[in-house]
């Protein structure tokens, strides 16, 4: 009987793990699906960890691992499916906002040949004015870099093992998990939802922390801001030759140039910092590449998981690395 595991990165919400722990259970053995339970806490500072212990000795079909600090969603995805065992695996929120009923549906189209499901909102729910907004700048932006529509899609996915398995032997340490699913290819079929409300803590999501997972992702697996450089370097040019006629008729004419001067070497300049900016972020991610760090390090675990999941993350690179 095929196993499907649900993978639930987590962070500071120890009110969510026992209702979702329950819900997901009872749903999933109500429509006959074996599966299994994956919660990934990621560095918590309250007892996430704990209440996950406490799911798993209630029920063996629940394990789970502690980060030893906060590493990042992405970082609680990847060790999740690294945890998981299941012939598929779905990706989705503690809060439950990915309502759980649709996977029975996504599990449905995995049977009938579909090797990623992925999850459609067909709204954002009731979300404060602020948050859609910073929420709708992240996805422009992000639509913009990555070239592909990030407005409805989200983590909510299921993954055939084949996708998996290929997702986990990249090598890259800097992922984005939503768009490598994207870039993998597959058979892909699509599943509506409605984004339900939390029932339990706030959203840990505020703009700027938006802002920053756009920037990282971004240049994780996009060059389009390099590009942008050259395309400032080019602006910077045209309005270099057209000040510079603009000089000389100034000179010829006995008229003082010295705000066109000044203008000229602030515009020059502001190209010049932003570009070098870019450049430094890239050059950042590839400091952090070269040096070859884990995603993550798991402090600990719960009973049920074999104790060698400590050594998940220092998984061997085909060229070396990290043993």
């Amino acid at each position: 009987m095929a196993l499907l595991s649900v993978v639930l990165p987590s962070y500071n919400e120890e009110q969510n793990i026992a209702n979702t722990a329950h819900v997901l259970a009872e749903l999933l053995e109500s429509h006959g699906i074996d599966y299994e339970l994956v919660f990934i806490s990621d560095g918590s500072g309250d007892h996430t960890f704990q209440e996950i212990q406490k799911a798993a000795a209630d029920n063996p079909r629940i394990k789970g691992a502690e980060f030893s600090r906060n590493f990042g969603k992405e970082a609680g995805i990847f060790a999740g499916l690294e945890l998981a065992e299941g012939d598929a695996v779905v990706v989705m929120d503690c809060d439950l906002q990915h309502p759980p009923e649709t996977i029975p549906e996504m599990w449905r189209l995995w049977q009938e040949g579909a090797e990623v499901v992925e999850g459609i909102k067909k709204s954002r729910g009731r979300e404060s004015l602020f948050h859609r907004f910073s929420a709708g700048i992240f996805y422009r932006v992000m639509s913009r870099l990555i070239r592909m529509d990030m407005n409805s899609t989200s983590d909510f996915k299921l993954l055939d093992r084949r996708v998996v398995k290929v997702l986990l032997e990249l090598p890259e340490r800097n992922t984005f998990f939503r768009a490598l699913t994207f870039w993998a290819g597959f058979r892909t079929e699509r599943v509506e939802y409605e984004v339900r409300e939390r029932q339990y803590g706030e959203s840990k999501w505020s703009f700027f922390s938006l802002m920053r997972y756009a920037v990282t992702n971004a240049t994780s697996f996009s060059t389009l801001p390099l590009q942008l450089v050259t395309v400032m370097g080019m602006i910077s040019l045209i309005f270099s030759a057209i000040l510079a006629v603009q000089t000389l008729v100034r000179y010829v004419t006995a008229v003082e140039g010295f705000t066109t001067v000044i203008l000229l070497i602030l515009l020059v300049g502001g190209f010049l910092m932003v570009s070098l900016g870019i450049i430094g972020h890239y050059i950042a991610r590839i400091y952090e590449e070269v040096k070859g760090r884990p995603k993550y390090i798991i402090s600990r675990i719960t009973d049920n998981v074999p104790e060698t999941a400590r050594g998940i993350w220092s998984r061997q690179r085909r060229q070396g690395g990290w043993i």
